[in-house]
């Protein structure tokens, strides 16, 4: 009972109870200044590391919450706004609190497998209001910690910390865990009690002074070069050269690991068996609800299962696909398993998990591999074939991001011809002329109606080593012709190869043009086929991997390094990293290293990294914004009076109209942001935080490239939102439109093979005579073997999957990412402007009139359409390169 002069108040603590509070006079507050304290009461929300496990996702932390009671988890409150004078006037650490029962969730966001636990603080007389929290667990097992909710606070109300971290046994760090609430403050702004505890905070996460190899645990942020993708241990077959570090190999930096040499080269990094179980700062790891790790499993089932399977059943047949029909048998009962020694062996040894991953009943006997039908096909099975559908999928593609305007006629190289010799194209004005509907090369040149697919000089260095693999591949160029009604029309492919005696004497060429019937309408369809396949490269390569994942990662790192939590770029981007070096290191260890799936399955094979480096000497940041690729690429003109800046030579481009909305709506949403907290540019130069992080992002994280003039000065408000634009756009509007659609273009292997293994059949050849009776079996001949196709369409249907929790541009996994209420009304306009542009793109592929939008395979544009549901659906803009 309360004494004379004080008064009971009973305050909802937000779960259902209520807490009591002692005060004096009327004031909560007036009681904690007389030295009265008071109990207040927050909830925790956190899952068990079981809850994540690929093999026992169903399970929740109900049955084992007692682990965490008692003196298990303590949480120390951190002063924001009283110094300790014993402690250089660090916040006040308060007493310890622990977690008690967890309680009745009233949490909307509470799902299966986190549970909410209730923890009261003890707050005492000159503690002040809080900032931090410092979270110690005495536990052995780790546990994911995704908020504290204080809900009513004396004289500050609700105080929400966005943890979201994975917290291991206090032995396994040297320091305190400390997480801050979602205020947000610049350096300079910072109160000066937790200024000393910022600071700490990215000192551990630099970790400049860890010189080992990193544990799982650790939190370590910092720079590698690619030195792992070969293993020469195993075999100098497989030695890879480091990527980055020269000029010769530049490349962006990746994370450390710390892992030791090996033992043939000590500038290579030792690899990872395949459990895949690579460093990366374990809250960069697949986790939350994402099927925990799925991706990593799969990868592992094709690994270890499938491939081993494959090459059982192929290495005793001809490993090509005899006809169409058999291809569509991939997805209509998939491929019988046949009954030989080798197979059975190995379906025997299979983990059961996996096996399902692979076989499938088929009418009383094991099959394998029935794969989803692919939406290039799910109309017309043929249409694929047609000169329409190859050039609308320059447009409207999972590879719209390579076409150019041809501005010289004819084409011309930019290869050193003291080292290649004459490398210009042999197209001649004869050859195209009768498809530019009664124009001259000359006239559909200057209007502006002539464009390019040019893979010649970054195929040309390479070709001879690649041609000396299984591989037989061309240089290409592909023109096109811009017709009245905004569609492409091929009007010749060039198929180029080095000089038989010597690259130094430049290329021998042939060209091809467009044919309908007899034995010229199937070299016409063969040349397409190694166009196709030059494009799948690069995509994947360049297009898909270099130009989003790998130039990504640097600024992954210099965020986490230099920018605290508490800073509002870090809120503004952390979102758009979530997953990605653990994608890339996954990528390393089994996609894109010696003999992976990418060098096993895609023509370049051993030289694919390499090639993507010297494409990356190309590489320039500012053309990463989408009108400035635009515009460089030929495909606009600068508009100062059009919305978007920038006019389209070909109006119906669908990446380009979809993509200048969604740029605009992440433009307008960062300027926004960003003005919220410097609205003088004065504090941009003074932000050592943003400062720094820029510097080490250019100067290391791409620091191969660190001198080149065009990176931008940062040093004004425009600055700052082009740099921060930019970096969204790729890490999730350009990465969904060049990665989402692999499957649904390209499940259906004849559209985009992967790669050639024979040359054009030559006059008076058997091939040739078989061109005339048989051309699809030429063609199948000629392109990808049923081995690299069955794993290539495994890997490419994982790649194209929407994940349940997916996070999608214009959305926070949490409400309270912030508690500036400013921002959070700018994000809800952000996300207005996205559905906006999400009811648009319907419009849109709903007029009959664009008809590069759905062609006649019937396959709506929509990879830049902003929300997806789970699944391979071809549409959808996660915030993060996250598969």
């Amino acid at each position: 009972m309360a004494s004379d002069g004080e008064n009971e108040s009973k305050r909802s603590c937000g779960n259902g109870e209520e807490w009591k509070g002692t005060y004096v006079n009327g004031s909560l507050a007036d009681g904690l200044a007389r030295g009265m304290g008071t109990k207040v009461k927050g909830h925790v929300v956190l899952m068990e590391r079981n809850v994540l496990d690929f093999n026992d996702f169903g399970a929740t932390v109900v049955n084992t919450v007692q682990d965490f009671l008692g003196q298990q988890v303590s949480l120390q409150l951190v002063s924001a706004t009283a110094g300790d004078p014993n402690n250089v006037d660090r916040g006040v650490v308060g007493d310890k609190a622990y977690l008690e029962a967890p309680l009745l969730s009233i949490l909307p966001t509470i799902v299966a497998g986190e549970t909410q636990f209730g923890v009261t603080f003890h707050v005492k007389e000159g503690e002040g209001i809080p900032g931090a929290v410092i979270v110690k667990n005495n536990h052995l097992a780790e546990f994911f910690l995704k908020t504290i909710t204080i809900d009513d606070f004396p004289g500050k109300g609700r105080i929400h910390f966005d943890c979201n971290s994975w917290v291991y046994n206090v032995s396994k760090y040297s320091y305190d865990r400390v997480f801050f609430s979602n205020d947000t403050y610049l350096p300079k702004d910072t109160p000066s009690a937790l200024r000393p505890y910022r600071e700490e905070e990215l000192r551990h996460l630099r970790g400049d002074d860890v010189n080992r190899k990193l544990e799982e645990w650790d939190r370590v942020y910092n720079y590698a070069y690619y030195n792992d993708l070969g293993s020469p241990d195993k075999s100098s077959d497989l030695a890879r050269p480091v990527l980055g570090g020269s000029s010769e190999l530049p490349y962006p930096r990746r994370g450390k690991t710390g892992r030791p040499p090996t033992k043939a080269d000590p500038k290579s990094e030792s690899g990872v068996s395949l459990d895949l179980n690579i460093y990366v700062p374990r809250d960069e790891r697949f986790g939350h609800l994402k099927m925990s790790d799925f991706l990593g499993n799969s990868i592992k089932a094709v690994l270890n299962a499938l491939l081993p399977v494959l090459q059982a059943i192929f290495d005793p047949t001809p490993n090509t696909f005899s006809s169409y029909e058999e291809v569509l048998q991939l997805y209509e009962g998939g491929l019988p398993l046949p009954d030989i020694p080798q197979v059975q062996a190995l379906i025997q040894a299979i983990p059961l998990e996996m096996l399902k991953n692979i076989l499938t009943p088929a009418q009383g006997q094991r099959s394998f591999l029935k794969l989803p039908v692919p939406q290039i096909i799910q109309v017309d099975k043929w249409t694929w074939k047609t000169d329409e559908e190859f050039t609308r999928e320059m447009l409207a593609g999972v590879n719209p991001v390579i076409i150019e305007g041809l501005k010289m006629f004819p084409p011309t190289s930019k290869l050193n011809s003291a080292l290649y010799g004459d490398q210009n194209s042999k197209i001649i004005a004869e050859d195209i002329e009768k498809n530019l509907d009664g124009l001259t090369a000359e006239e559909a040149l200057s209007s502006s109606r002539l464009f390019i697919i040019d893979y010649h000089d970054a195929l040309m260095p390479y070709l001879g080593r690649i041609n000396s693999t299984l591989s037989k591949v061309y240089a290409t160029r592909t023109l096109l012709f811009l017709k009245d009604d905004d569609t492409l029309r091929p009007v010749a492919i060039e198929l180029s190869l080095p000089h038989p005696e010597g690259e130094q004497h430049g290329a021998v060429s042939t060209v091809y043009t467009p044919a309908e019937t007899g034995i010229d309408a199937a070299i016409w369809q063969l040349a397409k086929g190694f166009v196709a396949v030059n494009d799948y490269g690069i995509h994947q390569l360049i297009s898909h991997w270099l130009r989003t994942h790998a130039v990504i990662e640097p600024f992954v790192i210099s965020t986490n390094r230099n920018l605290s939590a508490l800073h509002p770029i870090n809120k503004l981007l952390l979102p758009h990293y979530r997953d990605t070096m653990n994608i890339n290191a996954l990528a390393r260890q089994a996609l894109v290293n010696a003999c992976g799936i990418i060098e096993l399955s895609v023509f370049p094979s051993k030289y694919s990294m390499e090639m993507s480096s010297a494409i990356y000497k190309g590489w320039n940041f500012v053309e990463q914004a989408l009108p400035a690729d635009l515009i460089k690429r030929g495909v606009a003109v600068e508009d100062s009076s059009s919305p978007t800046k920038v006019q389209l030579l070909i109006k119906d481009y669908p990446y380009a109209v979809d993509g200048l909305a969604i740029w605009s709506a992440i433009e307008s949403w960062v300027t926004e942001y960003c003005s919220i907290y410097y609205p003088d540019d004065f504090l941009i130069l003074d932000d050592q935080e943003l400062q720094a992080w820029w510097k080490e992002s250019v100067q290391i994280g791409h620091g191969d490239k660190k001198n080149e003039p065009w990176w931008p000065e940062l040093n004004s408000l425009p600055a700052l939102v082009q740099i921060c634009s930019t970096i969204i756009w790729v890490a999730s509007a350009m990465h969904a439109a060049v990665n989402f659609g692999q499957y649904p273009y390209g499940g259906y292997l004849p559209n985009r093979p992967s790669l050639s293994r024979q040359f054009m059949p030559e006059v008076g050849t058997a091939d040739y005579e078989q061109l005339k009776k048989n051309p699809d079996k030429v063609f199948l001949k000629a392109i990808t073997g049923q081995l690299q196709a069955i794993l290539e369409l495994s890997v490419i249907e994982i790649l194209s999957t929407h994940a349940s929790d997916d996070v999608y541009l214009g959305q926070r996994p949490s409400k309270e990412w912030t508690s500036n209420e400013k921002a959070v009304e700018a994000l809800k306009r952000f996300g207005e402007r996205l559905k906006a542009a999400e009811k648009k793109i319907t419009e849109l592929n709903a007029d009959l009139s664009l008809k590069n939008r759905g062609g006649s395979v019937k396959l709506s544009y929509n990879l830049l359409s902003p929300y997806s549901e789970a699944g391979i659906t071809g549409k959808g803009i996660p915030n993060s390169i996250s598969i």
